[in-house]
Formats: C-alpha cells, structure tokens, sequence
C-alpha cells in the first residue's frame, strides 16, 4: 500500500496528494486511542513466552500483529485504507487505475485466444475499489469480456470482504471470494494479479555479527507491561541464508560490514510458488514498490526497508501502536522473478507503474482533459482534480515508480507482449 506523507522510496510529498483524492468511499474507521490494541499485545506477549527461549523470529510477530484473525491490523479492522486513515493506494486516485488495468485484462484475454470462462483473480483487493471501476469499464466497453470474466477475490481479511461486498453489490453476480487454498490446483486460465499486496507479507530480519549472519528476535523486556524489544540469535532456519545465493548476493563482500540489517522474504516466495501452482495458463502482474535484489541490497541501504505508517505519518518503530499500525517493507522483484522461474513462469516482462499505465492509455485521457473547452466552474475543477490525479498515478517520484511485474505460464514463445509492457506513446 502506497502510505503516509512520503511514497516509499521516493521524496514524493504525499500532503499534495491527499488535497486532492476524491472522497470514494467510507474510510474504515480504527481505535487511534490506545497505544497498543491490548487483545494482540496480550496474545503477543503469550505467545513469546510459550516460545522456545521466550522469543519469535521478527518474520513471527509481524505476521500475528498484521493478520492474527481477531486482532490483526489487516484482519480485524480492515486496515487504515483511504485519506482517513493510515494509508492511499492507486485506486484512491479515482477510477482511471481500475479502468486502465480492466485495458490491460482485455488485452491479455485477447492474447488467449478469448478463453470462457476468462479467470482474473485478485489478491487483497482492498475496499473492492479497483474491482468495481474495473467492472463497470468492461461492462460498459468491452461486454464481450465482461461476459467472459469469472472475477474471484481472494481476502484474508472478514472486515474488508464485508466492505467489497458492499462496494461490489452492483456486480455480485459477477464476483466470489474464496481463499487462496479453496482454489485448485492447475485450474486457472487467465490473470492473477496484485496490487501492493506482497509489500504487506511477513518478512525475516537478519543482521550481520562478528559471529557472521544472524537473525533478529523479539522478546520481552522486564517490567509491567513488559515492554518489547530485540535480540540477535542463530538463524531459525537455513532458507534464510540460502536466500541470499538464490537472489545473487554475496554478504561475504567487504560493502556489507558488520551491523547490515535488511529483511529477507520467505513468506513472497511461498506466496509466488503457491501462485504458480494455481496457474494452469495465464500471466501474472504483481504491482508494487521495491528494487531488484542489487538495488535492494546495497551497501547504502544498511537498514533495510521496513517502515511502519501511522495515521498517514511514517516512522520505523514496528513494537509501537501494535494493532492500530502498518508495518512493510519494499520488495524483492529479484526473488519473485527467479521463484516464479523455478515453478514454471516465464518473465513476461517489468517495467515502471508509469510507464504502463502510459501505454494502457492514460496519455490519451490527458489529452482529452486537455481538449476540454468547458467553462462551468464545476466542470473545469473536475478536470483539474483527474489531471492532477492521474498525474499522480505517473509520477517518477511516487506511484508512477513502482514496479509491474509481469510473468506467465504456458504461453507461446511467439505470445506478443501485453499492452502494458509496449513503448507508450508521447503526449
């Protein structure tokens, strides 16, 4: 998810965008109160004492805070989705990134040879924003995919399924939710896609010692309430080492010295393998903010990437507001490419979010904004707001910098290349 007043990675100034983020829907409301949601702090503190040696892999506690069934942050209040709240997406910006991606959805049951039924399937799709702009396009511009379309969502979270179907009531017919484990193996014939999903997955931290690679733990203080904190400890298991010769990096090299932090993502590779197997011919796009593992892996970024966002206000303190907060960090695309390769998807293609909504069509609606000769007041503020908008959804210092990543399964080496992923024409 694209949070607080800095896009991660970038120096994009958030403030500006939310002046101008349409109000869509009702941002789920969350307990600001408390510095801590006291149900998780106690299930926390459970069950880093019945742990061995009273302690959890960093990767453990961010998964129980995050998507603990009844108290996660995603889980149990929906998250902080909307101008209102922790954090903005793409979708937040209006309908044109829906609209751009349902482009895209043609384009890909285009190059399958018009498959019916024609899967998309989404992955944590939010408050259903980008699903229903999507929908509605087809259904307006392209009926014959509409017609085609089985639209599945697949949403960990009960609180945002119920706001998806509230959202989604127009094209109830046309949507199911499942999880990710009712869907078979071998079975889907279309698009699997995310938006700022992986981000959120739980990662490893590690850090290197004058003992060599260890990882980080968190434990319990003394006091009441005990307070959280960490410690280093012998790695909890050897994928995490094993990670670094999979994605090319060599933490023996002099530029990594000792105090080098980062996080490792075990959990995005089991999410890709599972992906892979569904897959029975198809693409995949995974829409996010990170680097490829030599950019990721620098020697200047000593710290990693894990960031925790806060009522639109970033800081990198994950054992503050438990609960009430997000906690990130950016992705490997590296590790998500060499995984998808092992379980049988080819690299389609990546390239930048702006570059390929750019050649989905979005410098055409530019130009249409620009042709207006409207002089209503109202008009002329709507147009203003979309351009600024889609502006936005472009810009090489924040959205228009994330990454798609595109792969696919069972293709023809002839297969042309998506829409998405064509030189852009220039406006």
């Amino acid at each position: 998810m694209w949070r607080n007043i800095w896009a991660r990675g970038s120096g994009y100034d958030r403030g500006y965008i939310l002046a101008f983020i349409p109000q869509r829907v009702p941002t789920i409301c969350q307990n600001k109160g408390m510095a801590h949601n006291p149900v998780l702090y106690n299930l926390l503190c459970d069950r880093i004492r019945q742990s061995p040696h009273q302690r959890l892999p960093f990767a453990d506690f961010m998964d129980l805070v995050l998507y603990h069934p009844q108290a996660g942050y995603y889980t149990a209040k929906g998250s902080g989705l909307g101008p209102g709240g922790d954090f903005v997406t793409s979708a937040h910006l209006g309908q044109d990134f829906g609209e751009l991606l349902a482009v895209q959805l043609v384009n890909l049951w285009q190059l399958l040879g018009y498959p019916t039924p024609f899967d998309v399937v989404e992955l944590g799709a939010g408050q259903g924003l980008v699903a229903a702009d999507g929908l509605a396009y087809l259904a307006q511009h392209y009926p014959a995919c509409y017609q085609a379309i089985v639209y599945t969502i697949i949403e960990k979270s009960p609180v945002l399924r119920a706001v998806q179907r509230q959202n989604l009531g127009t094209w109830g017919d046309r949507v199911t939710w499942v999880s990710l484990e009712e869907l078979a193996d071998d079975s889907l014939t279309g698009c699997v896609f995310s938006n700022e999903l992986v981000d959120a997955l739980p990662v490893h931290q590690v850090v290197l010692t004058a003992a060599g690679l260890q990882e980080v733990y968190v434990t319990l203080g003394a006091g009441e309430p005990a307070p959280l904190q960490e410690e280093v400890g012998e790695l909890s298991t050897l994928r995490l080492a094993d990670y670094f010769d999979f994605v090319g990096i060599d933490l023996a090299d002099p530029q990594y010295g000792e105090g080098y932090r980062t996080e490792v993502h075990l959990a995005a590779l089991d999410w890709m393998k599972t992906i892979a197997a569904k897959l029975h011919r198809g693409y995949v796009i995974t829409i996010d903010y990170g680097y490829p593992a030599s950019r990721y892996y620098s020697r200047g970024r000593s710290q990693g990437t894990l960031q925790c966002y806060y009522q639109h206000a970033h800081h990198n303190d994950p054992y503050s507001h438990i609960g009430h907060q997000d906690i990130t960090a950016h992705v490997n695309f590296t590790a998500l490419e060499r995984q998808g390769q092992q379980c049988g998807l080819k690299t389609v293609g990546v390239t930048q979010q702006g570059m390929f909504l750019m050649a989905l069509g979005l410098g055409d609606r530019l130009n249409a904004l620009a042709a207006i000769q409207e002089t209503d007041p109202v008009t002329v503020q709507r147009a203003i707001q979309q351009r600024d908008c889609l502006h936005q959804l472009i810009s090489p210092m924040g959205l228009g910098n994330f990454m798609v990543l595109v792969q696919g399964k069972a293709l023809p080496d002839s297969a042309p290349l998506p829409q998405g992923l064509t030189v852009p024409p220039l406006i």
